[in-house]
């Protein structure tokens, strides 16, 4: 039975090139097989990305396209089977701004590559830590020395998986190249495809005898110690990337990244907002009316704030470049400190007569809710 290239694409029969382009990168994206682990699944999509790939080698080919279009669909035996997936080695009709092999390194950016000759190159996978700082480090910057389990380069083998440099040859079957050609006879003329050679996986090696400590594998689970510098001014969920701090790579490949993400504890007094802190003390009736010098904590140690007087409750004053400092910059923020003035809940005898004679003295202002309104009082 005929195949409908046109519906297998998903695109109209006027589609340009464009569009065939633009829909051959969107399926081949969806069913390439190194996306599905489950065994029936990979062998479903393994079909359907040769199908796709056998549609886009007609449609994309405007000879092929024009006698796909005369005879295909209506039965005269238009078959261009024999297509497989990963690569499309010497298929390039789409012009010179498309590249089968672009489409693979966008699957495997930085982590492994089909791309027109060059061998499967499995980097290693980045890892994240999570860290807990009080805001007393976040000021001064600080370095932590983790534990951090991870899968390292194997010393014995040096990451190569074989017990000896000797027991590393080249494959037979691909003859190094990590890709096995088949050319195929079409009605319409030869098709070449390009496979990565299941013997050596795309590595164009093979390991005689693996190395003991490692299987083979080139990579041991190791706890390892690290040192992590934190810079001063870090905030909550900030992430540090330390490059090559990851795992290993397979077999020589370049290692993965270390994300650490920063969660700074609440402090028991401040609170952060940016590179401010802000902070509130209390302070007495008669501080507040007195004016006073008062002693403050801020995270660099102790300092002195004046209060003038006459000081209302909610006041707030600034001790500049106290906060914290700016990360990947210079300076630092402000600390801000609200005064609470404190209203004495019990009064012995003598402070009673005392605050009583100040009532007394102080006239109409010892009453300002009164004066406040005065005017609405006036009109009632």
């Amino acid at each position: 039975m005929a195949k409908d290239y046109y519906d297998i694409l998903g695109v109209d029969r006027n589609a340009s090139k464009e569009e065939i382009r633009k829909a051959y990168k969107k399926l081949a994206k969806k069913y390439h097989p190194d996306k599905y682990q489950d065994t029936a699944e990979k062998k479903k999509a393994e079909e359907k990305f040769k199908e796709i790939n056998e549609a886009a080698a007609v449609l994309g080919d405007d000879n092929k396209r024009a006698q796909y279009d005369q005879f295909g669909k209506s039965g005269a035996g238009f078959d261009a089977g024999g297509f497989d997936f990963r690569d499309f080695g010497g298929f390039n009709n789409f012009g010179a701004d498309f590249d089968f092999g672009d489409i693979f390194d966008m699957f495997f950016g930085g982590g492994s590559s089909f791309s027109r000759g060059r061998r499967r190159s499995f980097r290693g996978s980045d890892l994240r830590f999570d860290i807990e700082l009080s805001l007393e480090e976040v000021a001064e910057g600080v370095q932590k020395t983790i534990i951090l389990p991870r899968l390292e380069k194997c010393h014995d083998c040096n990451g190569t998986g074989a017990k000896n440099s000797s027991d590393i040859i080249t494959c037979p079957f691909c003859h190094g190249s990590g890709r096995v050609t088949r050319t195929r006879r079409t009605p319409f003329g030869m098709f070449q495809t390009t496979t990565t050679c299941s013997e050596c996986n795309g590595e164009g090696k093979i390991i005689k005898n693996p190395c003991k400590t490692c299987r083979g594998s080139g990579r041991i689970n190791k706890n390892s110690k690290i040192k992590i510098n934190i810079p001063a001014g870090v905030e909550d969920g900030t992430r540090l990337k330390i490059s090559g701090e990851g795992e290993a790579g397979v077999k020589g490949a370049a290692p993965g990244d270390l994300y650490v993400v920063v969660h700074v504890k609440e402090h028991e007094y401040f609170i952060r907002d940016g590179d401010d802190l802000y902070v509130d003390i209390p302070i007495s009736f008669t501080q507040a009316a007195l004016g006073d010098v008062v002693e403050v904590a801020t995270l660099d140690g102790k300092t002195k704030l004046k209060i003038p007087p006459g000081t209302q409750t909610d006041t707030i004053f600034r001790l500049k470049n106290k906060g914290i400092p700016h990360l990947n910059g210079y300076g630092r923020g402000d600390q801000k400190i609200r005064v609470i003035v404190q209203v004495p809940k019990r009064l012995n005898k003598k402070q009673t007569e005392l605050l009583k004679e100040f009532e007394k003295v102080s006239g109409p202002d010892s009453n300002p809710v009164k004066g406040f309104f005065k005017n609405i009082f006036d009109k009632i």
